[in-house]
């Protein structure tokens, strides 16, 4: 199975930045979640995580990693290092080469773009770069927020899953999205 390098430098273009996430960013992570009280349940959690959490999970990150079943990125405005969201890569099957994407952005970051541009961005690379030949989100059929910066990624809508994930008791459905390692530019 092979291992998602570290970033030697951060994924970039002038609208947006990715690097490696860092326990340096569990404050803001914080910060949104208070900010925002809908991203528990866009995220399919019960509840926010606590800082210990997010320490926890962060610790676990470099041997996820380096087995290649989930990494986990910082979305930045360029110029700063303050976390705007995050991006991660996870059910990562290897035998089908392909990962899903999970993004969620502060709520004073959202609009700007930083979404699309950070889903190109990590799409391309785990695309070009890590051997994956499909990536795909998996979102609710009426996040259009979500939608649009999936489409402005170049992600195509596939369709809906109905009654497809379980979460918090209720069963909902998944509208899927994907770019596969075809649909990129030359």
């Amino acid at each position: 199975m092979p291992a998602f390098p570290r970033l030697t430098d951060p994924l970039a273009n002038e609208h947006v930045m990715l690097r490696d996430a860092a326990e340096r960013d569990i404050p803001e992570v914080l910060i949104a979640y208070q900010d925002d009280p809908e991203l528990c349940a866009r995220l399919g959690r019960e509840r926010p995580p606590s800082a210990a959490e997010l320490g926890q999970a962060a610790e676990r990150e470099a041997a996820e990693r380096a087995a290649g079943t989930s990494a986990e990125f910082t979305i930045l405005v360029p110029g700063s290092d303050v976390c705007a969201g995050q991006l991660n890569v996870h059910h990562v099957d290897w035998d089908h080469a392909r990962g899903e994407l999970g993004i969620w952005l502060s709520p004073q970051s959202r609009g700007v773009g930083l979404g699309s541009g950070a889903l190109r961005l990590a799409s391309e690379w785990l695309l070009r770069e890590s051997g994956l030949e499909r990536v795909e989100l998996l979102t609710e059929p009426d996040n259009e927020p979500m939608l649009g910066a999936a489409r402005a990624a170049r992600f195509v809508h596939e369709g809906v899953l109905r009654s497809y994930l379980l979460e918090r008791g209720q069963r909902i459905d998944a509208a899927i999205l994907s770019l596969i390692r075809r649909d990129l530019p030359s």
